[in-house]
């Protein structure tokens, strides 16, 4: 068997130091809930409220309690029910950007506003491609109003794949719409609830803060039977304190702020722990996702979740940069071979340029093809008589070659790892001689051949009638 290779930041003391510091926070300073509903309910589960101020403070019983309700493990369906998203399993699950508002033309590699076809052929690709688990819609088209524009991506999201979906919900009455689309796929209320197609994303507003809208969406998933997942987007020296430890701590109460009230709402329902800090760059004051201490935040974030038992969710293998060059690569493959060494579950957003400037398909395939190498790395290499192989060495011996040893036939593919067409191992003058292409390059001719060869099967003709039903009631308010 192979053995997972495991990297760790902290030291146990140093992650039940930080736990600690959450619950002093929460006990302390509390948080301040936009959501009189959910102020009364933790009210009534023990919870001191300042009403006044909107401020819960969460005693330490009531946090953990609840934290050991919280589900660890679930199961996300696409419409394809063999393509599928696990958490808590050890998988590493892969995500296309729920949505960019500008967009990276393929052709002319300039910046543009995103369009409806943009999101189809995003969708269309992260279907496609391999290593892209749950699949984004990835544009946000001015074209399609705000005010319904999650519940026609959701459309366009579950008309474009079979693999499991994500899309941004703007609110607890788009969420609504959008859990009726995913119950017409599913076949019903009842079967959604055992075969869960979409999570629920609480985002914490930093420094502690929960939204209204987040909290009302929350509600609508969870007593639907969907997972939650709650990430806030703490910032080091900006959102949160300048050392990477207190933005750790302040991050970690704020994901436990909201595991209690889903709890409150849905107990035992999933939960999936979103640890994804961030720093603020202090020249620019602009938030940075390709920076060193993005990958040791993931890490550190990883083990705390863990040391709690839940899944986890991270923002690594981003950039900094704005077009697939040195930078990218260095930002984009430290910081995700860090989370998939720490045994993250989750990885987000794939396919944005710079620090959410753009969607992009050709970032999108970069990413793909980056996860495809860490995959390799993280899955270690097994260690034993067979794979010692001592006999082969002894029958061909000295000055001979395994290249026709049914040894060698047997276990090089699962050895060595074999790249797309978008990574060069010829020689220098093969290389020159098909065109001295980049890597860009050979990713763009990629991303073109799969938009025109590659076919999703299409959705049932009753189910599309239904969901534009839905999306019309939701234009219509």
């Amino acid at each position: 068997m192979a053995r997972m290779v495991r990297l760790q930041v902290l030291a146990e003391g140093e992650i039940e130091a930080i736990k600690d510091a959450s619950l002093a926070i929460l006990r302390d300073t509390g948080v301040m809930v936009h959501h009189e509903d959910m102020l009364r309910l933790l009210g009534q589960a023990g919870a001191r409220i300042d009403r006044d101020h909107k401020i819960a403070r969460l005693p330490e019983n009531l946090v953990m309690d609840r934290v050991t309700l919280a589900g660890k493990q679930y199961v996300l369906y696409g419409r394809d029910r063999n393509r599928v998203a696990r958490f808590g399993y050890s998988d590493l699950v892969l995500m296309s950007s729920p949505g960019q508002y500008a967009w990276i033309d393929l052709q002319t590699g300039q910046r543009r506003p995103a369009t409806v076809q943009d999101a189809r052929d995003a969708i269309r690709l992260g279907d496609a491609l391999e290593n892209i688990t749950i699949v984004g819609s990835m544009a946000q088209p001015e074209s399609i109003s705000q005010a319904y524009r999650d519940v026609a991506l959701t459309a366009e999201l579950v008309k474009g794949t079979t693999k499991p979906t994500r899309c941004w919900v703007r609110n607890g009455a788009t969420a609504r719409h959008v859990l009726e689309i995913y119950r017409i796929v599913a076949g019903g209320e009842a079967a959604l609830r055992a075969r869960p197609m979409v999570e629920a994303f609480l985002e914490p507003i930093s420094p502690l803060q929960v939204p209204k809208d987040g909290l009302d969406i929350v509600r609508e998933f969870a007593m639907a039977g969907q997972p939650v997942s709650i990430g806030p987007m703490a910032m080091t020296a900006g959102t949160a304190p300048g050392t990477l430890a207190g933005t750790l701590a302040q991050e970690n109460a704020e994901i436990l702020a909201g595991i209690v009230i889903t709890q409150l709402l849905a107990p035992g329902a999933p939960i999936t722990y979103g640890g994804i800090p961030h720093i603020m760059d202090p020249r620019t004051g602009i938030c940075s996702f390709g920076s060193p201490e993005q990958g040791l935040m993931a890490v550190a974030m990883t083990q705390i979740a863990r040391s709690y038992g839940f899944p986890v969710y991270i923002n690594v293998g981003l950039t900094d940069a704005k077009l697939p060059d040195a930078q990218a690569g260095a930002e984009k493959a430290s910081t995700l071979l860090m989370g998939a060494l720490a045994g993250a579950d989750m990885f987000g957003h794939c396919g944005i340029c710079g620090t959410d400037h753009a969607g992009s398909l050709l970032w999108l395939a970069f990413d793909d093809e980056v996860m495809s190498y860490v995959k390799r790395i993280a899955r270690g290499f097994a260690v034993d008589d067979e794979h010692l192989a001592t006999d082969v060495v002894n029958a061909v011996g000295p000055a001979g070659n395994f290249l026709a040893e049914e040894h060698t036939v047997r276990h090089f593919r699962d050895a060595i790892w074999p790249p797309s067409p978008a990574w060069t191992r010829q020689s220098y003058d093969l290389w020159q001689a098909g065109g001295s292409t980049s890597f860009a390059d050979r990713l763009l001719a990629r991303v073109e051949d799969l938009l025109k060869s590659h076919r999703v099967p299409p959705l049932d003709d009753g189910m599309v009638r239904e969901i534009d039903r839905v999306v019309e009631h939701a234009m219509r308010g």
